[in-house]
């Protein structure tokens, strides 16, 4: 009876660890469901963090969208409208400078002759180009060729020229005197300044008037107060060009009608 009392008791304690390990067991190896309670508080600190992941990925994507609708500022083209205008109309008034050059007076003056082009062996070429032209006093110039051989082709250039000035040779140079104007030179003379005056500053005008063009092709884009000042800038810029033309043919004609 002892027997199987203890046989009795030993069954029932294996089946009890048998019982505890399985519970054990299922405890360790089965995850709770994602529904369910316990899989909520398990899991929400991952799914917190991939639904975080999911936002942030989903900002930056509308953020890059919205890149394209940013609207630019648009460059201010105030600085190359003013250095194109003013490149131009210094152009303009350089050019005219060496026209001006070009006009006899009664005084020598080595650019005088810059004009004179000489017919060389093969083409013609300018005169302060294969000769050094100075001065000798106030009414004489000295045209020193680099090649001797080219004297008779300097000298027929200065005749043929309208300067009206008749060079003589001396020695390895050339001689040309200056005659003084009459008043019927003095009167044509001016008018050729008067008009060349006015040519060069209608360039000066053309420049203005294309700097204007820029700002309003670019109006749109500006304010309108930004508009204006460059508009007044390029008056202004225009004024002080055509300020420097006319004071340039003025001082020639002084000095023309002077001589």
């Amino acid at each position: 009876m002892a027997f199987l009392l203890r046989r009795g008791a030993a069954l029932a304690a294996r089946s009890f660890r048998a019982a505890a390990a399985s519970s054990a067991s299922t405890a360790v190896h089965r995850l709770p469901a994602v529904g369910s309670i316990a899989g909520a508080g398990e899991f929400a600190p991952a799914r917190l963090f991939l639904l975080d992941g999911r936002r942030g990925f989903a900002k930056g994507k509308k953020s890059k969208d919205d890149r394209g609708d940013t609207v630019q500022a648009a460059p201010d083209i105030g600085p190359t409208v003013k250095s194109a205008a003013t490149a131009q109309m210094d152009a303009a008034v350089i050019a005219l400078s060496r026209e001006l050059s070009k006009l006899r007076t009664g005084r020598a003056s080595p650019g005088m002759l810059d004009h004179i082009m000489v017919q060389t062996a093969d083409v013609k070429v300018a005169l302060n180009h294969i000769a050094v032209v100075s001065v000798l006093d106030a009414h004489t110039l000295s045209v020193m060729p680099y090649d001797p051989d080219s004297m008779k082709s300097i000298e027929h250039a200065i005749i043929s020229s309208p300067l009206g000035i008749n060079p003589t040779p001396d020695g390895n140079r050339i001689i040309a005197a200056i005659p003084p104007l009459t008043k019927e030179n003095i009167q044509a003379l001016c008018k050729i300044v008067t008009k060349s005056a006015e040519d060069f500053k209608q360039s000066i005008r053309r420049a203005r008037q294309k700097a204007l063009d820029a700002i309003k092709k670019s109006a749109s884009s500006m304010p309108k107060d930004d508009i204006k000042r460059l508009e007044k800038e390029i008056e202004e810029l225009t004024k002080k060009f055509i300020k420097s033309a006319d004071d340039m043919c003025k001082a020639k004609e002084k000095e023309i009608s002077g001589s």
